[in-house]
């Protein structure tokens, strides 16, 4: 008898379907409220771009005397260097009125959108700067590259309430 296939996927794209939201205050990362989810802002459509967001382990080394083979065995973990990049607004009432330098927060990723049942992530963040893009093509809008130090290990695959 053959192995047993994994789950098909419900294949997606995340533009139309992710959401981001901001939130400053969250009493518990892995169980996030309703009423929390629903007091964050919803950043989405004011994003341009993103890096990091994703949480990877070191590899270690753990040789033994008895074999020339050396195992590896997961290590520390860190989450990569991690920005939002928004589209800057001429009178600077943009995020870098909500998400100023050294402000704490979360940033919530609901992958799936906000559908009560399926995962979002939590990263608890602190602002670690707050820039300005410029450009003398013409023709790339202005941006508002915010970079985050992720300050604890994030609550990943959270049900959404």
């Amino acid at each position: 008898m053959p192995a047993t296939p994994i789950t098909a996927s419900s294949r997606y794209i995340n533009p139309g379907t992710t959401k981001v939201y901001w939130a400053t205050s969250i009493a518990n990362k892995s169980a996030p409220t309703r009423a929390e989810l629903n007091a964050a802002i919803d950043v989405t459509g004011e994003l341009a771009d993103n890096k990091g967001w994703m949480v990877s382990s070191d590899v270690v080394d753990a040789p033994t005397m008895d074999s020339r083979f050396t195992a590896k065995i997961p290590g520390r973990t860190d989450a990569k260097d991690s920005s939002l990049t928004f589209y800057a607004d001429s009178t600077g009432s943009d995020a870098r009125t909500l998400m100023p330098l050294d402000t704490n927060g979360f940033v919530i990723w609901l992958d799936g959108g906000d559908v009560t049942g399926r995962k979002c992530d939590v990263f608890p963040v602190r602002v670690a700067s707050v820039g300005k893009e410029r450009s003398t093509k013409g023709s790339d809008p202005a941006t508002v590259p915010i970079e985050f130090a992720i300050t604890a290990v994030p609550a990943q695959d959270v049900v959404i309430p």
